[in-house]
Parts: C-alpha cells; structure tokens; sequence
C-alpha cells in the first residue's frame, strides 16, 4: 500500500478521504496458504460474521495444527470437524475443495492473473464470489478486489454514502467502488477496519 494510493482515492472519494486520514491500518500479511485459507472461508462462511471469530482457530487447536494442509486434513477431519455443525451440502464443499487442491497440487496460485482464479474456481460447485474475493483479497493480496457481497462491507457502505432511491444498492456500491480503482482492495481493507472501530467503541 503506497502513499500516492491512499491520495488517489481521498482525491476519488471525499466520503472516504477522513477515514483514510483516521483510521491506521495495519500491514497486510498473507498467509501465503491458499489450502488453509480457502477452509476457513469456507468454514466461517457458515455462520454469521458476528459469532465466527475464532471458530477456525478453535478447531485447529483441537486438531494441534498451526495449518491446514493436503498433508494434514485427515488429521483436521477427525479431530475438529465433528465439532462443527455444518450443513451437509457444506460438507461437500469442503471435500470438493480438497478434490480440487489435490487435482491441482502444482498451480502456482500466485502467478494466475485474477480471472484466471476465479475461473479455475468458478465450476466448484460451493466456491462463491464472496469466498474467491476473500482468498484475492488476503491471501493473493490482489489490490484491485472488492468484495462486493460482504456483509460488513456493505453495512459500513450503506452507513457512510447517502444513496438515492434508485438505482439499486448493488449498482450504488458498484459505483463507489468504480471510483476505488485500481486501488479498491486498499479501499474495502479500510473500511473494514473502520467499522471495526466502531463496533469496539460500541462495546
């Protein structure tokens, strides 16, 4: 994240501008584990936001892992995932991922341009938009992302930005986001920081 992209979108963006001035945003550190982070999308997407911090942790913890790999999963299976209630269609999911990681054990992740990811995943079937904008996002580190089916993102959206009665909410945060380019990720990455301001602030 440099200097002169914050700039470009306080220039962009003058709702966004104080925000950017405000909040101090960490450096982002990717995992560098596409098969880890893809899970815990996967896992945490199965609950509300609000009651989900920690749930991936808390089962690799019991599973005594640091991360989830190919190599590991059977261990994570037995030990952890009995004290998940998922749905069963998310069970599946979670074994077509890991079809897929072992199909596919050579793809370097890293040099795919962004279509090129969401096309390898697009035909998994339980790999949405919202789970490949995450796994761009923090784990590909992508600058241009925006996640636009997040629930906070779109909570924190629909409170800064006074949108008219039409067109639709989606088409207003789509524009936004229009302006954000081709810094958005830096964009969402702030926002969600704010928002987790307030939420603690309201505590």
């Amino acid at each position: 994240m440099s200097n002169t992209s914050i700039v470009q979108l306080g220039q962009n963006d003058p709702v966004l501008k104080p925000i950017l001035d405000r909040v101090v945003l960490k450096p982002l550190e990717s995992t560098r584990q596409p098969f880890h982070d893809l899970m815990s999308c996967i896992v945490e997407q199965q609950i509300h936001y609000r009651s989900t911090k920690g749930i991936f942790q808390k089962l690799l913890d019991r599973a005594e892992l640091q991360w989830l790999t190919l190599e590991n999963f059977e261990q994570f299976e037995e030990r952890a995932l009995p004290h998940l209630k998922i749905s069963m269609s998310k069970v599946e999911t979670i074994g077509r991922v890991v079809e897929f990681f072992e199909t596919h054990s050579q793809l370097d992740w890293f040099s795919q341009t962004d279509a090129e990811v969401r096309a390898w995943w697009k035909p998994v079937k339980g790999v949405g938009t919202w789970t490949v904008d995450m796994f761009l996002l923090y784990t590909l580190e992508r600058p241009n992302v925006f996640p636009a089916e997040d629930y906070r993102l779109k909570k924190i959206m629909d409170q800064l930005y006074d949108w008219s009665p039409k067109p639709s909410l989606n088409a207003q945060r789509k524009a936004i986001a229009a302006q954000w380019s081709p810094h958005a990720s830096t964009a969402v990455r702030y926002l969600l920081a704010y928002q987790k301001q307030l939420n603690t602030a309201s505590l």
